[in-house]
């Protein structure tokens, strides 16, 4: 019993190094064009930013299409709200729970929704703005990067993705 759980200690060390040592030749040619090619070191960092500034605009987007949602659901509810007599008994939601309320003040806070979903909805439309000249920035840099060392464009376009 204990000569198995050697060998099977020895046979997982064994594949621990096997499995490190190919890692390291794999990532060998890597690191040395990497270091040794500071065009190489550019690309990563434009490449970089570009995933960063990418994800930002998703975010931003996400953003936008919640606040859009909020402010028609603020707008649909006025409109209803519109509808009813002033002395009818309006109800305000809250979680699983119904608060009665004035329409005044169900409506007040209907155009306050709105308006700061139109607030939001500004400044959000102001960050994208900014993040896509950032991004444009971002693949000018690249396309001038490539444009200046025609290797560099090769070497990527070979390089393998994991």
């Amino acid at each position: 019993m204990a000569d198995e759980a050697n060998r099977t200690v020895a046979a997982l060390s064994l594949f621990r190094s096997v499995s490190i040592f190919e890692i390291f030749i794999y990532l060998l040619p890597i690191a040395v064009t990497i270091f040794f090619y500071p065009q190489m070191q550019a690309f990563l960092e434009i490449q970089s930013r570009m995933i960063d500034t990418t994800g930002k605009i998703k975010q931003v987007q996400t953003q936008m299409r919640s606040k859009e949602a909020e402010k028609k659901r603020a707008f649909l509810t006025m409109e209803e709200l519109k509808q009813v007599p002033d002395d009818t008994n309006v109800y305000k939601s809250i979680g699983r729970m119904f608060v009665l309320e004035t329409k005044a003040t169900l409506m007040n806070e209907q155009e306050t929704k709105f308006k700061d979903g139109e607030a939001s909805i500004t400044a959000l439309q102001s960050s994208k703005e900014y993040l896509e000249k950032q991004m444009a920035e971002v693949e000018t840099n690249l396309r001038e990067l490539l444009q200046q060392d025609p290797g560099l464009a090769r070497q990527i376009m070979s390089m393998n993705v994991v």
